[in-house]
This record gives structure tokens, sequence and C-alpha cells, in this order.
């Protein structure tokens, strides 16, 4: 007897995409004192004149419901169309729940497929493969995808080589049935035997635990060999993700890399030699690094700001803790 299968759509592409930044900005004369640094010396290693930091208020679910629902009104759904909601976060304190279970329920949706990933940066880049996949699969019609972070809670600030990147903020996409293919094959991976470059310092059970006071878990960072290792080799990857899409660099509308630093931005533009007609997202500047919710905050602002039109060609990728990574096309809503 054969197993019956779910049919599912032709092809998904993003409907809609949405975002909530932070309400408090932190300029970097907040956080030269506490590293002994400048905003000059800033500017030039990261290109952040200023970054967004949440408010008590502004927790990880609501960010997230914030930006979901700005997604859905842009994409014209109701909750209750959303099969599955996916969260890309490493900054939700709780083990379980998941939060998307949570921001799955405070959106009104009914009772949809919910649940977390931990693939840091990468993590929005990794939910928009799984949600093509799910759609295309029949596992789900409309996926609920979120990328957010609140980074201030694990930043050591007097850590110089950190304290002034990382950011919060939230962004969301919804990933629905397409007639034409609007997202492309991913490529992606992980470079476990780097993992020390990115890390936690300690684990929340060994500083609890701990029988002398000692600081609470942060971000810790190899800044040079993590700038090596995402100009370069990450630039294979987003010629890979072109190829993989039948897309040339010349043929390239956008380029909505993570925003980790703006060094890294420019230097992957180079090597992968982007024609001066791509748009490239350097949304790093007043934002800092908001982790899984960088690439979606940074293609709503190109929308918005007129830099990228519907229909446009856009190539994601993104790089962080583990070493993991993922690169795909997608079409812009």
């Amino acid at each position: 007897m054969a197993l019956r299968e779910a049919a599912g759509a032709p092809h998904a592409r993003i409907l809609a995409v949405g975002g909530y930044r932070p309400s408090r900005v932190v300029p970097n004369s907040e956080i030269v004192d506490a590293i002994d640094s400048s905003d000059e010396w800033i500017r030039t290693r990261s290109g952040i004149t200023e970054r967004r930091w949440a408010t008590p208020e502004e927790t990880v679910q609501m960010m997230a419901v914030a930006a979901s629902r700005k997604a859905l009104a842009a994409a014209g759904l109701e909750p209750e169309q959303i099969d599955c909601v996916i969260v890309a976060t490493v900054s939700h304190m709780l083990q379980t729940p998941s939060v998307a279970a949570l921001i799955a329920d405070e959106l009104g949706t009914d009772h949809p497929a919910a649940f977390d990933i931990s693939a840091a940066c990468a993590g929005f880049c990794h939910g928009i493969a799984m949600a093509n996949d799910f759609v295309r699969g029949g596992s789900a019609r409309h996926v609920l995808v979120i990328g957010v972070e609140r980074l201030s809670d694990l930043t050591n600030l007097h850590d110089r080589g950190t304290a002034f990147i990382f950011a919060d903020g939230a962004g969301a996409a919804i990933v629905g049935p397409s007639d034409e293919p609007g997202i492309a094959p991913v490529v992606w991976g992980s470079a476990g035997e780097q993992a020390d470059l990115i890390r936690q310092n300690v684990d929340w059970l060994t500083w609890g635990n701990a029988a002398e006071p000692m600081e609470q878990p942060y971000l810790a960072m190899d800044g040079n060999p993590v700038f090596r290792w995402a100009s370069f080799a990450m630039a294979k990857i987003g010629l890979e993700a072109l190829d993989r899409a039948g897309v040339t660099p010349e043929e390239l509308d956008c380029f909505v890399p993570h925003q980790a630093n703006m060094r890294i931005v420019d230097a992957l533009a180079r090597s992968m030699k982007l024609p001066e007609s791509v748009t490239i997202a350097r949304d790093i500047a007043t934002m800092g690094n908001t982790s899984a919710a960088s690439i979606p905050l940074a293609l709503e602002r190109l929308i918005e700001e007129g830099d990228a039109k519907s229909g446009d060609t856009a190539l994601l990728i993104a790089f962080g803790a583990g070493l993991v990574y993922a690169a795909q096309v997608v079409v812009v809503p």
C-alpha cells in the first residue's frame, strides 16, 4: 500500500517583509569611554555611526510580533492564514518554550507549527530555505520567518572588540506560493572546526553555579580571523548561490548581506566583482549588527527607500557563530 504524499505549490516566494527597530538610538559617543576608543575608530573599523538597543519593554517577543504584524499587513494576509512560524534567534533566554509558539499565539494564528532555530547570524537565511521547501513540499502554504535579537543582553560593554558592534531588532518575512520561482536553491553549510572564533564566553549553568561572582555570559569574537573568513570564503558561497540561481553578477539587482561590518560588506562585493549597478545594503551604519534580524531589516529599508523594487533579484548571504552560513537569491516582494 502506497502512502499519500502532500502536494505543494509549484514555486514559492517572499510575499512581504516587515521590520521593527527599537526606540533607543545609541551613538558611538555613548560607548567610546568604556572601551577607551573614539567615534572615528569605530567608524573606520566597522562603518557604524549608531545602533539600536531595546528598552526593557521591547522584548524579543514584542519586537518579533511588531515586525510580523507589519509583514502580514504588507502581504494582505490574516494571522489565521499562517501555517508555520519559524523564529531565528540566539537571544531568547528561555530554552523552552520556544518563542515561536508564544509569538504565534499573540498574533492570533490558528495553531500553526512553531519552532525556534539557532543558526546565529545566518538564521534568517536558514529559515527562508526551510520555508521555501515547506511551501513547495506541501507542509505549509504560508510560512512566517522571523529573525529577532536582543544582543545588547549578551554584550560586554567593556570588550573593545565587540561592544560597539552588536544591536537589537526584528525582521519578518512571509513565504508563500508563487506561479514563478521566487527563491533559488540555498547554498549552506558549517565550519564547526572554527566554532571558537565566535562564541559565548561561558554557559549559563556554569555562571549560575559559580562559587565566586563572575561576569554574566556574553558574546566574544576573534575579529581578525572572522573578518578574513567572512570576506573571502563567503564570496565563494555568494558566487555559488548566484550560479545555482542562474543569475550572473551583471544580472543581479541587489546585494543584501548580513550586516556584520561595513568593511566585510565592501570586501564581499569586491571579491565577487559585483558591478556598480548592483544596489548594496548598508543598514549597519545606523543599526549595528543585529544578527538574525539584519537581513530582513536591511531588505525592508531598501524597499522602503526605493532602492529595491518588486521583481528585482537580490542575493542574501549570511554567516556567523558556528561557524555557519547560508546564501540564496530571492525575488524582491
